[in-house]
């Protein structure tokens, strides 16, 4: 097992080497980590992973190679895993059969939750009432329900929760990603605004000759400001859920503006921007930034582009305490009309294909309060928009 999985980092392109792999081997037979999948985790990345860029490959990998598995005993002899076993519970309905299930709206899915979980005295398999695993009610997990609230679950499968009732942890994206394509970084260069100032630290040849030549073939050195490009880029980037499976393609992008740009500040958020933002998704619980303070720190001189499917309940968007993960005591569009109210060019940057956008309703009221100005994440997507902020 402990050899799949060394070799699993390597093909997930974490620099592990054989030295270290004998390490974390050292440590196993000393009984550092006990049976525990948690103890082994830190043991392994403290023997494997020398630098941090490397941890969110690394916690990927582990994560793909673990998932569903509860001890290292149990990864060594287990014939069936336990994440199989738990997904037999699963209730998938038809198109046909989800359309006939009722949806109660906000209100209503708020009272009743409040109802269930006082009635509730213990736990539920199926069903169509309580909160538990499977069946059709609109509350627990790895059940079907086409407007519910998330709990206990690991990882969406329909999009259709409207709120999530349990602690999630998201990655930062890797700024260091080789970009596979220069497209993206050309795209990105359109918004550039060169301008010359500071220190005189670089040669002006045609200065130098010409002031050469004036004083009759003595040479006279000239020097000038180096040239920059002066725009700057607020980023913000949605982060978790449904936007895990754009992760390679924002990371791309999110390394060419890196690359491209030396004024860029960068945000996460979740779904839609509301009070908080925050720099670091590790620490997003504890450290957060307070979206006005953003707002009174970076002028309005600063370009605003936003990166997310816009793939969330209505609720979220129109109202208060519609966060999928928090009550918000104003609804993400008084939020995002703040933002755009300050950095007047602005764009919205989705990686969902555009053919999809007419058939979910958050796309819909997105696009209309960005008044449009919302594109597709593909090369002539981002070419579109960087044109209209060069406008700007």
């Amino acid at each position: 097992m402990f050899v799949d999985f060394f070799l699993k980092l390597r093909n997930a392109k974490v620099p592990v080497t054989l030295r270290e792999y004998l390490t974390l081997l050292e440590g196993v037979q000393a009984g550092v980590a006990g049976y525990s999948v948690d103890d082994f985790y830190y043991l392994s990345r403290a023997a494997l992973v020398k630098d941090e860029r490397n941890f969110d490959k690394f916690d990927q990998a582990f994560g793909e190679f673990f998932k569903g598995i509860e001890s290292i005993t149990e990864a060594l002899f287990a014939e069936i895993p336990e994440e199989w076993l738990r997904r037999e519970i699963e209730k998938l309905l038809t198109p046909e059969e989800r359309a006939e299930l009722e949806k109660l709206g906000w209100e209503k899915l708020m009272e009743t939750l409040k109802e269930r979980l006082a009635e509730q005295q213990g736990r539920h398999q199926g069903g169509n009432k309580w909160i538990g695993t499977g069946g059709t009610s609109p509350f627990g997990a790895y059940g079907d329900h086409p407007e519910g609230i998330r709990i206990g679950q690991d990882e969406g499968r329909r999009r259709s929760a409207v709120k999530v009732w349990d602690k999630r942890e998201y990655k930062n994206l890797d700024d260091s990603v080789v970009i596979g394509t220069r497209n993206i970084k050309v795209a990105l260069r359109r918004l550039r605004q060169f301008v010359r100032d500071g220190a005189d630290n670089e040669l002006d040849l045609n200065g130098t000759i010409k002031a050469t030549a004036d004083n009759g073939g003595w040479l006279d050195l000239k020097m000038r400001p180096e040239r920059h490009n002066n725009v700057k880029v607020l980023l913000c980037l949605d982060v978790g859920g449904s936007m895990n499976v754009h992760t390679r393609t924002c990371e791309e992008l999110f390394s060419a503006a890196r690359a491209e740009f030396k004024h860029l500040e960068y945000f996460y958020f979740h779904n839609c921007p509301y009070e908080t933002l925050w720099k670091d998704n590790s620490r997003r619980h504890a450290e957060r930034i307070g979206t006005w303070d953003v707002l009174h720190t970076y002028p309005a001189d600063y370009k605003l582009i936003f990166v997310g499917d816009a793939s969330m309940s209505p609720y979220e968007i129109a109202y208060p305490g519609g966060s999928v993960e928090h009550w918000n005591e104003e609804a993400g569009q008084v939020w995002l009309t703040r933002m755009l109210d300050v950095y007047s060019s602005a764009i919205w940057l989705n990686p969902e294909p555009r053919e999809y956008w007419d058939y979910t309703h958050s796309i819909q009221m997105v696009r209309e309060l960005m008044a449009d100005r919302m594109f597709p994440l593909t090369i002539k997507g981002l070419e579109e928009g960087i044109r209209l902020l060069a406008r700007g």
